[in-house]
């Protein structure tokens, strides 16, 4: 009896997931968009369902709902389903809409059912021998076992998680505080939007003189068709015997400056943004994303270190952070409580701020990453790449989320996901971290020097 309440419980939460990403697909991702395919957002919202859901299991595990053969047999089911969609069918969906979309590809079914076939093959190699250079595996595993998907998923999950986590521990300090924000004035901005209306006065001349020369050269056209011998003499007397104007260098001074005006609007654009953020700076939710900047700054410096001590003594933590910020607690500060019992609360509230924020700012990057390269054509497959995205950064945010949890509490994921190299993962995960966050910093150093040089 228990065993069917706690899968009614389960089959709820995953219909709310399901429809929180049906209404995620649809009224953010889709709003400029018409949905053309019921399935692509059957997909997302699935995908979306499965990867909440096993945060929803971990939290249970925590807390201990549900019965632990009950958990266990949902951990089995849902790693199941979202390796299945992960591996089979998302790959097999984008190969579909991509090859359905070239114009050399003959749309017939069965040819269009075969090349898809083959596309998932080639997937499923690549995907296959990726794992081959990483020490991902137990050598006792075989070749169709679950643990070979979920390492493979691991790498590319990882990977994307540590150049995003990378990415954001600069960028957001750097847009977020007070000292890297340009002074901008308004004369500056007067004088930019001076130059490029000049530049719009020129252009539209450029236009003109092109558009009259041309009139002038299709006068002169027909009436030298249209007056025979007479009408030749009469052109080469007249002062509107065709125009003098070079067209072609018209044409190019004309390119030249709508290139200039290009320039100079976006400068205006970023300087209007400059100068809002340097108003929003002075309320106090800018006071406050401040303050969060130099703790995301510090908290940057200090994972960049750790990260790079890591790497050189080949260094992995053994214990969680709760279980030893405890111990400190207990051994070095003499204060007595019950370290079972908060042990468990502190692990709730520290892996639920995990997932919130995981799911938020995955979200929050995939809807700007859609809206910078989206178009009426590629919309369907880039929605289904970002649910490939999405279902294997989850998945791997699991795997690394493991050592965030006391032992008591890892010992259930570690017999679902297998016996993989977990810590491998970490030292990967702290190897792409910081190749990204100095990446960033170079980028960001250089795009900030080089917006001074431009206002200066």
């Amino acid at each position: 009896m228990s065993f069917i309440v706690d899968s009614c419980i389960m089959f709820l939460l995953q219909t709310i997931f399901f429809g929180g990403g049906w209404l995620f697909f649809l009224k953010i991702l889709y709003k400029n968009y018409e949905v053309h395919h019921s399935g692509v957002l059957l997909m997302f919202s699935t995908t979306f369902a499965l990867s909440c859901t096993m945060f929803v299991l971990i939290i249970f595990e925590i807390i201990g709902i549900m019965d632990s053969s009950s958990r266990y047999f949902h951990w089995k089911l849902q790693l199941f389903v979202i390796l299945f969609v992960l591996i089979v069918l998302l790959p097999a969906y984008i190969g579909f809409f991509v090859l359905s979309n070239l114009r050399l590809v003959p749309q017939k079914p069965h040819i269009q059912v075969a090349l898809t076939f083959v596309s998932w093959c080639v997937f499923l190699y690549f995907f296959w021998k990726i794992g081959d250079p990483f020490p991902i595996l137990s050598p006792k595993h075989g070749i169709f076992s679950i643990e070979q998907c979920i390492g493979r998923v691991g790498i590319i999950g990882v990977t994307l998680m540590a150049i995003l986590s990378g990415f954001g521990a600069v960028n957001y300090p750097y847009t977020s505080m007070f000292c890297f924000i340009r002074h901008v004035t308004d004369a500056e901005i007067q004088g930019i939007e001076k130059r490029l209306m000049q530049t719009m006065d020129m252009i539209m001349l450029k236009k003109k003189r092109i558009a009259q020369a041309k009139r002038e050269n299709l006068r002169s056209a027909g009436q030298k068709i249209g007056g025979g011998i007479w009408g030749m003499l009469k052109t080469v007397g007249s002062p509107y015997g065709g125009s003098t104007e070079n067209i072609s260098q018209l044409k190019q001074e004309a390119s030249g400056l709508e290139e200039l005006s290009r320039q100079l609007f976006l400068e205006t654009v970023d300087l209007h943004t400059t100068q809002e953020r340097m108003e929003f700076s002075k309320t106090f939710k800018g006071k406050y994303f401040n303050f969060l900047g130099y703790f995301f700054s510090g908290y940057c410096v200090w994972k960049i270190f750790i990260s790079t001590v890591n790497i050189i003594f080949d260094r992995v933590g053994k214990v969680d952070p709760v279980t030893r910020g405890i111990e400190i607690a207990v051994n070095y500060l003499g204060i007595q409580f019950d370290v079972k019992f908060w042990s468990q609360q502190i692990s709730f509230i520290l892996i639920g701020i995990i997932i919130v924020t995981s799911i938020r700012g995955l979200l929050i990057t995939l809807t700007r990453f859609f809206y910078a390269i989206a178009s009426s054509k590629s919309s369907n497959i880039i929605v289904l790449c970002l649910a490939q995205i999405m279902g294997m950064y989850f998945v791997s945010s699991v795997l690394l989320m493991r050592m965030n949890m006391p032992l008591e509490y890892r010992t259930i994921i570690t017999e679902v996901l297998g016996e993989l190299q977990f810590n491998f993962y970490h030292r990967w995960f702290d190897v792409i971290f910081l190749v990204s966050a100095l990446s960033s910093i170079g980028f960001l150093y250089i795009a900030h020097k080089h917006a001074s040089d431009t206002i200066n």
